[in-house]
């Protein structure tokens, strides 16, 4: 049980310690409290959608794990969704692939898609007071192959074409439903086990599919585009690389995406946001977990959790950077893998913004090098974690380990009926 005098004097006394350092926790839990993460809902059925057309998970990527409880069905998503977002503090969005359309059993193709196949999505989530955002989805398809957007032949390439246009017709249709702009991201898996003859070939290829698509203006969804550095059996060329994208996104003013597992192991993603705010109009987030490669463990609060959400706040643009969750773990507990990562994200960004930055900011424009050092480590070990508990506690949702109890029985009630 919580013990709110506890969480309170402890609270109080971090308070006063973050006041000695020019910092108000008091302002850094409200600015928390305006982050909405936007939710990926394929950590409930493993990637799997209503599509039934069979088949199993291409493109590249992989999920591991058997774990009892799968969603298996629309309504078990939802219910899923609604478990975990009454564990996570905050309001949040939900980010949707195309694959999960409302199909009501048919087989509708991926280049038939229309808004009616996600209109009960829109009114769904606003009943749970919750924004929507989109992607376009390229793999587990027959289609699919190792080319997409990419492809030299035109009756394959215009399929995905059609289905990326639509997509972003959805997401249009979503941004004005809920009358907050719809983000939606296109990824594509094009690559080549081996080295091409031509890598310029297939990335002409992509820059007049990525023209085509992008050449109705929307009001009410906004693009990203989003680049990676290998796939399973696609390991020596990728077409729409970082260096792509990047190029792409700066030309043409559209958001570019970093996924963190999307990129070599020794590359900091979090130096990467500088330069694209200088040079792009947005940045979109997918934070997730590499481990060896882009395996997509859940998230946890580590060092480059941590960095990252310290170069956010720094950048003071976080009205300009949009976070999402990206990982997939059939290993555990469906429900508490994404309770963990969003919890994980959230604690992340609390301590960025209970930095004592103007403090930093002062000793690095004295050349107090040694003080600015020194307190970036003493910051470390402020009793962030006090100001985390306030923070459940005003969201009324459980604090510390607690949330495991309600995962377990969560779990208890889904395990006799979906096995």
């Amino acid at each position: 049980m919580t013990n709110e005098r506890n969480i309170n004097q402890a609270y109080e006394m971090a308070k006063e310690r973050y006041a000695s350092l020019g910092v108000d926790t008091e302002k850094a839990m409200d600015q928390l409290q305006q982050i909405a993460l936007s939710l990926h809902c394929w950590q409930t059925d493993d990637v799997m959608g209503f599509e039934n057309q069979g088949g199993s998970l291409t493109g590249g990527i992989q999920v591991t794990g058997n774990y009892p409880g799968r969603a298996r069905t629309i309504d078990e998503v939802r219910s899923d969704i609604i478990k975990a977002t009454s564990l996570i503090p905050g309001k949040h969005r939900l980010n949707l692939h195309a694959i999960y359309g409302d199909f009501q059993g048919k087989v509708v193709d991926r280049d038939e898609i229309e808004p009616c196949h996600f209109q009960s999505w829109m009114e769904w989530a606003k009943e749970q007071g919750m924004k929507l955002d989109f992607n376009s989805t390229s793999f587990s398809h027959p289609k699919s192959g190792n080319l997409t957007l990419a492809n030299p032949q035109d009756d394959i390439r215009n399929f995905w074409i059609e289905h990326t246009k639509r997509c972003r017709w959805i997401s249009e249709e979503m941004g004005k439903f809920q009358q907050d702009p719809c983000i939606m991201n296109l990824w594509i898996h094009d690559g080549s086990k081996e080295v091409p003859a031509s890598r310029l070939k297939y990335r002409q290829i992509l820059e007049q599919s990525l023209d085509e698509i992008f050449s109705v203006d929307y009001k009410n969804m906004k693009d990203c585009i989003e680049a990676k550095l290998f796939g399973i059996g696609l390991e020596n060329y990728t077409v729409g690389s970082y260096d792509f994208y990047l190029g792409y996104g700066v030309k043409n003013q559209k958001m570019v995406t970093l996924d963190t597992g999307h990129f070599h192991l020794s590359e900091s993603i979090a130096d990467k946001i500088s330069s694209l705010l200088l040079f792009t109009p947005e940045i979109m987030l997918h934070v997730s977990r590499p481990v060896r490669w882009d395996s997509d463990h859940v998230v946890i609060l580590n060092d480059e959790l941590l960095d990252l959400s310290r170069e956010l706040v720094r950048s003071n643009a976080l009205n300009r950077i949009h976070i999402g969750l990206d990982y997939f773990d059939a290993t555990i507990n469906r429900i508490g893998a994404y309770v963990i990562g969003v919890r994980a994200a959230q604690k992340a960004l609390l301590q960025a913004l209970l930095e004592p930055s103007a403090l930093l900011q002062k000793y690095e424009e004295n050349d107090q090098l040694f003080q600015r050092l020194a307190l970036q480590e003493e910051a470390k070990s402020l009793p962030w974690n006090a100001v985390w508990d306030m923070f459940c506690l005003k969201n009324n949702v459980p604090v510390g380990e607690s949330y495991m109890t309600d995962i377990e029985k969560y779990e208890a009630e889904i395990t006799c009926k979906r096995g």
